[in-house]
């Protein structure tokens, strides 16, 4: 969903601290570990009742997710583990987001009679999201390609993060609610986005391993 001039204003915004890392020699897996990091402490943020804080710090790990590739590109070039090492943590921080979210709901952040219902949510969106990027991945694991779908890991970051930073969870927390089930709903439906795709370029399902 961000392509076209949106993307391209982020990426330029970025390509000076970009040129500073490479000359620098960062190390893209430092900045991978580092973005981690900070998602895990969006997450603890959110559990925490803090959703200014963990907006925040979500939308500051999706630029260490946008930096660490870039850099690695433009200097001494992407290496196998460290593709491994950026998806793996990836899924760590995104079940770490979700299950933040999860216990603030548990703690009190919802309106009790939906709180059962806003960690049935939360859970949900932590299955379904960690399943579009097996799906990916598995794809890939076939020489397919699959990066087809209405909600990708940006568009998590910034539909959350956004919010979140300059509203809060809103009364009772269902601004924050209403925002999971969107993102959810999203992520099932690029699931079966994946699915359907791969269905197609095999054939209809019929290709043989």
């Amino acid at each position: 969903m961000i392509h076209g001039a949106p993307r391209r204003f982020l990426e330029r915004g970025l390509d000076p601290l970009i040129g500073l890392l490479i000359r620098a020699g960062a190390n893209p897996n430092n900045l991978t570990t580092l973005g981690t990091l900070i998602s895990i402490a969006s997450a603890v943020a959110f559990s925490l009742g803090h959703a200014s804080w963990g907006g925040f710090l979500l939308l500051l790990a999706g630029v260490f997710d946008m930096l660490d590739g870039r850099v690695a590109r433009g200097g001494t070039g992407p290496t196998k583990f460290g593709a491994f090492y950026d998806s793996t943590l990836d899924r760590i921080a995104d079940a770490a987001l979700f299950f933040g979210i999860a216990m603030f709901f548990v703690q009190g952040g919802l309106r009790q009679d939906l709180v059962a219902a806003g960690v049935a949510i939360a859970m949900m969106g932590m299955a379904f999201t960690l399943s579009l990027s097996y799906a990916r991945a598995r794809a890939e694991g076939l020489g397919l390609e699959c990066k087809v779908g209405v909600a990708q890991r940006a568009e998590r970051i910034l539909g959350l993060g956004f919010p979140m930073m300059f509203f809060g969870v809103g009364p009772e927390g269902l601004l924050l609610l209403g925002i999971l089930v969107i993102l959810t709903f999203l992520a099932a439906v690029t699931v079966i986005q994946r699915i359907w795709h791969v269905y197609k370029i095999t054939g209809s399902g019929s290709e043989k391993l």
